[in-house]
Formats: structure tokens, C-alpha cells, sequence
């Protein structure tokens, strides 16, 4: 029997992702998501438990039934801007959901966890490339409740024995090579899909938020990686654990930096069409640059990228454009 591993928000983006690679390397990924903002239709390679991270309950009866060897949480809310209008909700969300999963895992013993972080607790770092032992100064709710919960795993791991892997990673880009599950956000507010919605059609146009940032060219500058080498990896980290090689740290991303215009620029390329601009005003809580190190992952996980070049991504996310979406 393949051995089964309990993923929060498994019908998101990238937990969806992360759940195919998971069956391709012989586990069953079993999802646990409350369908907020994830979809059934993108939960194809395991069942589905219906259920919230703010009920204890029904984590314990989750875990009681499927007795995983290891979980894999990705369940959060993400937006930066919502967290700097309500970081109550972030703080009661983010930290109140894993801190009910942390105490219902360490009830269970199940000793393997994998954490989905990210970029954003580190802050805004005036554009130097971004390592593990980069100082965290989160400048939003979203990082601020992700570094907690960092600190988290590592005072479950002093007093229960919970080994885990934490990926602090960036922009994720792209869809499911095979056209099988793509990114499908209500709201959407990533770049890439706006993006092509604009060249579609489907919206008007695309916005830019703040052209006098310090960059070379005055817009936002990030490092983009594809959620199939990002599912990879979590992949990866989960071996790593089962192996009990032990607690671990990786930042994910591809050590090149793309801005706003030059990621426009590639969808022109890659699509052949225009994409209609209204420049608007930054938005709070947004870093100028935030551009990653990978060699830790590159070396100590044997991670490899090989689809993180920015016109793949936008050609898979195309691709993906093109079908009907999910359903719930």
C-alpha cells in the first residue's frame, strides 16, 4: 500500500501540483481543504476530506483515518494586500490553522512535516540576492504569520519530535505541463494569469502597480518559478524526511529576476499579442525586488529547475488559459 501523506489546501495551485507529483513517486496524496478558495475538480489523485485547519476536530478524524507518514501544508491565506487591511485575519487564520494541525500532529505522532513559506518574511532587502541566512523582516501580515509559523515547527520539533522541511519560495508561474490542473484564483491577483486574461479578452487590461520603484525600469522585480519543479521539490524535502536526514531550510527560485515590463515582454513573445497597460499606484506591502539563491536546493536536494524559464512558464500558464478550468 502506498503510503499516504495529508495535504492542506491539496485543491489550490500549488497543492494540486505538489499532489501529482506525490502519486508519481508512489505516495497517495489525501487533501484536506475547505474549497474557500481551492477546487474538487483539481483533486485527481486521492480523495478529498472536506474540512477547515480552525476545526481541531476534524484534522484528528482526518489523521485517525488516514494515518499519514507525513503532512505537506500549503492551506493559507496568501494576498499581501488583504493582509495589510485585515492582518487580524491573517494572524488568526494562518497561525490559528497550523497551530491546530501542529497539536493535532504531534496527538497523532505523525513526526514529518513539510511547510509551504515564503519570500515574503523576508522583506524588503534593497534587491541582494536572497539566501537561507538572509535576516527574515517580514513587511507584511502574510510573511509575518509565515515566519511565526517557522518558529512554530521549530518549538514542535524541540518538544514532540516533529522533523520538518520549510520552503521559502517566490513566484510561482506556469500550469501542469500535461494540461491536466493549472492556476485558477477568485479573485485572481497573480501577475502571469492577469496577465493573459488581458490578452484574452477577458478582462480589459492588465494593471501595473508602481513604475518608480528602484529597479531598472521603475516596476517590481521578482524571481519566478514554475509549480512543477516547485511540486518537485516539496517532493524532495518529503523524501529527505522520511530518510530522517533531518530539519531543513530551502529558499526556491531560479537566482534571476524578472520585472513587471520585462515579464509583459515575454508574453508578447510568447502569445504574439499586445497586452493592454493601465499604469495605477504601488500597492502597500509590496517589496521592490525579491530575487532567491537556490544552491542549497540545487545541491543538497539534487533540485532541478529545468522548467523555470520564463517562456515556458507563460506557455504552459497559455496553455492551461485555453481550457474550461475546474469546477467544484
Amino acid at each position: 500500500m502506498a503510503q499516504r501523506i495529508l495535504v492542506t489546501g491539496g485543491a489550490g495551485y500549488v497543492g494540486s501540483h505538489a499532489c501529482k507529483a506525490l502519486a508519481r513517486a508512489g505516495f497517495e496524496p489525501v487533501v484536506f481543504d475547505n474549497l474557500a478558495t481551492g477546487w474538487a475538480g483539481a483533486v485527481k489523485w486521492g480523495p478529498l476530506v472536506r474540512g477547515d485547519l480552525m476545526d481541531r476536530a476534524a484534522i484528528d478524524a482526518a489523521l485517525a483515518e488516514h494515518r499519514p507518514v507525513a503532512v505537506m501544508h500549503f492551506a493559507a491565506l496568501s494576498l499581501v494586500g488583504d493582509s495589510m487591511k485585515d492582518p487580524g485575519l491573517y494572524w488568526r487564520v494562518n497561525i490559528g490553522g497550523a497551530l491546530n494541525l501542529l497539536e493535532a500532529c504531534a496527538a497523532a505522532g505523525v513526526g514529518n512535516f513539510v511547510f509551504s513559506s515564503t519570500c515574503a518574511t523576508y522583506g524588503d532587502q534593497d534587491g541582494i540576492l536572497l539566501t537561507e541566512d538572509t535576516p527574515q523582516r517580514p513587511i507584511n501580515a502574510y510573511g509575518g504569520s509565515k515566519l511565526a509559523i517557522e518558529q512554530m515547527l521549530r518549538d514542535f520539533g524541540a518538544s514532540s519530535g516533529i522533523s520538518h522541511v520549510i520552503f521559502r519560495y517566490f513566484n510561482v508561474a506556469g500550469a501542469d505541463p500535461d494540461g491536466e490542473i493549472g492556476e485558477q484564483h477568485v479573485p485572481e491577483t497573480h501577475l502571469i494569469p492577469l496577465m493573459l486574461d488581458a490578452v484574452a479578452g477577458k478582462r480589459p487590461a492588465l494593471t501595473v502597480f508602481g513604475t518608480d520603484y528602484p529597479t531598472a525600469d521603475g516596476t517590481c522585480v521578482r524571481d519566478y518559478v514554475h509549480v512543477a519543479d516547485l511540486a518537485d521539490a516539496h517532493v524532495l524535502g518529503l523524501q529527505r524526511l522520511l530518510a530522517g536526514k533531518g530539519d531543513a531550510v530551502f529558499c526556491l527560485g531560479t537566482g534571476t529576476g524578472f520585472s513587471v515590463r520585462e515579464v509583459i515582454e515575454a508574453s508578447r513573445m510568447v502569445t504574439n499579442r499586445e497586452v493592454p497597460l493601465v499604469i495605477g499606484d504601488r500597492r502597500p506591502g509590496d517589496a521592490a525586488a525579491l530575487v532567491s539563491s537556490s544552491t542549497r536546493a540545487i545541491r543538497d536536494l539534487g533540485w532541478e529547475p529545468t522548467r523555470s524559464n520564463m517562456r515556458q512558464m507563460i506557455g504552459d500558464a497559455w496553455a492551461w488559459a485555453q481550457r474550461p478550468g475546474f469546477t467544484q
